[in-house]
């Protein structure tokens, strides 16, 4: 089945769930991945459905979801999946992460609480069902061996060091890289590695934690997922809190029926090197998510990793144990350096040249003139969609109103017809923002100008702000013409 039509196919796997098709449907922001989300609801009972064209990525996701429950960790249950295994139905967690918790709240006392419950589990996951998994079902590595060290070096290296022009020996420091992954990755003890654990994916409802997004886990390092949790960029967890949650991690330990062995002394010391190795790690990504494809999210996050980075170096000074790592380290955490990154993610959105254009119009009225010269620009006829205005309920208010919007979401084709919206204007803005195109321009039309697109035009602004932060210029125009007329 086309990607196109997952809200179909959600929707029919929630109806045959629950007996009722749902009422209220909405879009859950897209991450990086073929993943997407939707929230979908009967009143009664709500899911979030999830389609994923990768069935190896979904089979081990729902092993591993299998695996953690029977040690009853706090994962979602599956509720129901799909023949093919590309849709499934998931206990909803909620909408508040950890970290949005503590943009809110601060590093408050309650804060610090969630951060221990999240290390209380971790442990869990590490020695009690990390015992048991089967490793050859992990979807892509299934270990965090040599390569998969040295690829996260790399990926600091090309996308964040390169990216910056910084001088330095480019053998010497590819000697050094593999060196330090070869050591890595034969560190002992290996458990269950979550592989991204962080605030981000700790979901709280009614001051409990639960986890997301653990289907890229293998075997590895226990203090990755440690160093991931706690030197998170933006995060930026005090000093004392970071001592204060590696010796509860210890703490924890003794709460399991089975005490682990192992050499304290060397586990802080790899935890050490993890930090650094996840700080690299980090910057890499940030590089290439914000310095390549200009994401402002994540140019946000560049300044406070060196920040972090420069900590780490002034307070370790013993790691790296290799001179042109740290040579290129002590260069990247000058002050010039992360003065260039002082701002930029609002400086990107307003110096960027791309601006759009959304448009709502009648057909009965024409379509929107260009004022850019440049011509053309998309234009979506939204008539072959159930028409509200057909109904005395709807026909005085807007497809800015909640009622014509549940409408328009639950009991049309309005949902199918915007997921191909999305992804051919996608198309358009990827590379108008990689060309440095100054202009786009997407226009809806429907019979009045006055229900289904002005629910489209308004859903593709919030997906551009959402998936680019990019602020469309929405423009009503048959809505408009009628304010001015009342005027």
């Amino acid at each position: 089945m086309p990607k196109a039509d997952f809200t179909t196919t959600l929707t029919d796997l929630f109806t045959k769930q629950f007996g009722n098709s749902p009422q209220d449907i909405s879009s859950i922001p897209l991450a990086g991945s073929d993943r997407r989300y939707l929230r979908l609801s009967d009143g009664q009972n709500t899911v979030v459905g999830a389609f994923n064209p990768d069935k190896k990525e979904n089979n081990t996701f729902f092993y591993f979801t299998q695996v953690f429950s029977k040690y009853k960790l706090p994962v979602p249950e599956i509720i129901a999946k799909s023949r093919d295994k590309q849709y499934y139905l998931l206990q909803d967690l909620g909408t508040t992460s950890l970290f949005q918790l503590m943009e809110e709240e601060g590093h408050t006392d309650r804060i610090k609480s969630l951060f221990r419950k999240s290390i209380d589990n971790l442990v869990r996951f590490h020695w009690e069902a990390g015992k048991e998994i089967d490793y050859s079902l992990c979807f892509s590595a299934s270990v965090f061996d040599r390569k998969q060290v040295l690829a996260d070096l790399l990926y600091f290296k090309y996308y964040f060091a390169d990216l910056l022009k910084i001088h330095y020996n480019k053998p010497a420091l590819l000697e050094e890289l593999e060196e330090w992954s070869v050591s890595l990755s034969s560190a002992r003890p290996q458990t269950f590695m979550y592989r991204d654990f962080q605030s981000r994916n700790i979901q709280v409802q009614h001051d409990e934690v639960y986890f997301i997004d653990y289907q890229g886990g293998m075997m590895g390092l226990p203090q990755y997922d440690l160093a991931s949790l706690l030197w998170q960029a933006r995060a930026q967890l005090p000093v004392e809190w970071k001592n204060e949650l590696v010796n509860y991690y210890f703490q924890a330990l003794k709460n399991l029926p089975e005490i682990p062995s192992f050499n304290e002394t060397e586990f802080r010391k790899v935890y050490l090197e993890c930090v650094l190795l996840r700080i690299l790690q980090t910057l890499g990504a940030y590089g290439f998510r914000g310095l390549l494809e200009r994401k402002p999210h994540f140019i946000k996050s560049i300044k406070p990793a060196l920040q972090q980075l420069k900590f780490f170096l002034d307070t370790y000074g013993h790691i790296p144990a290799f001179s042109e790592l740290r040579h290129v380290l002590e260069q990247l955490v000058k002050p010039e350096i992360t003065a260039q990154f002082e701002g930029l993610d609002e400086a990107l959105l307003a110096d960027m040249p791309l601006k759009i254009k959304v448009y709502s119009f009648s057909y009965k009225k024409g379509m929107p003139e260009d004022v850019t010269g440049h011509g053309g620009g998309f234009v979506f006829d939204c008539r072959g969609i159930l028409n509200p205005g057909r109904f005395e309920e709807y026909k005085s208010i807007t497809g800015k109103d909640a009622a014509v919007k549940e409408f328009l979401q639950t009991k049309t084709l309005m949902p199918q017809f915007l997921e191909h919206v999305f992804a051919v204007v996608d198309i358009s803005v990827d590379d108008y923002i990689r060309r440095g195109f100054d202009h786009l321009s997407v226009s809806f039309g429907c019979t009045g100008g006055q229900h289904r697109s002005v629910f489209a035009a308004e859903a593709l602004a919030q997906h551009l702000k959402d998936k680019y932060g990019l602020a469309a210029e929405v423009l009503h125009l048959e809505q408009e013409a009628h304010e001015l007329k009342r005027r």
